[in-house]
């Protein structure tokens, strides 16, 4: 009988082993399944700070591009301010000059009158000068 009793003492024995393999079993499938939302989660939590990274690098270059387009309006704009100086300067003078003009003219004319006036009056003796006989004496 002691033979029939080791089977059954082996099978007892192994049933009681099975019970906390089966838990060791299951609770090391939890913590394989724990680790590997554990990557899952690392991987997106990657993915989106490649994202997030690849955002920023691209708000990075279009901050530079702005910067350059409004440092080019910048000096575009220091130039319009420079030829519009340049430009009203230019007017000044062109007002001096005008201004010369006229009274360059007006002095021209005012000469031209008094010549005119010079030559009707010498005009005006000459035809007084004819009237009268050479013996005449006024």
């Amino acid at each position: 009988m002691p033979d029939d009793k080791t089977p059954e003492l082996n099978r007892v024995s192994a049933e009681k082993g099975r019970e906390p393999a089966a838990e060791l079993r299951e609770d090391v499938d939890q913590e394989r399944e724990s680790a590997e939302e554990h990557r899952a989660l690392a991987e997106s939590a990657r993915r989106e700070a490649e994202q997030f990274r690849v955002l920023a690098e691209e708000a990075r270059e279009l901050r530079e591009q702005y910067r350059e387009e409004w440092e080019t309006l910048r000096h575009e704009r220091e130039a319009l301010r420079h030829a519009a100086e340049e430009v009203r300067e230019a007017a000044e003078a062109a007002r001096h000059a005008t201004i010369a003009a006229v009274a360059a003219t007006a002095d021209a004319m005012s000469a031209n009158l008094a010549q005119m006036q010079f030559l009707e009056d010498s005009r005006e003796t000459l035809r007084r000068l004819k009237r009268t006989k050479p013996g005449d004496v006024q």
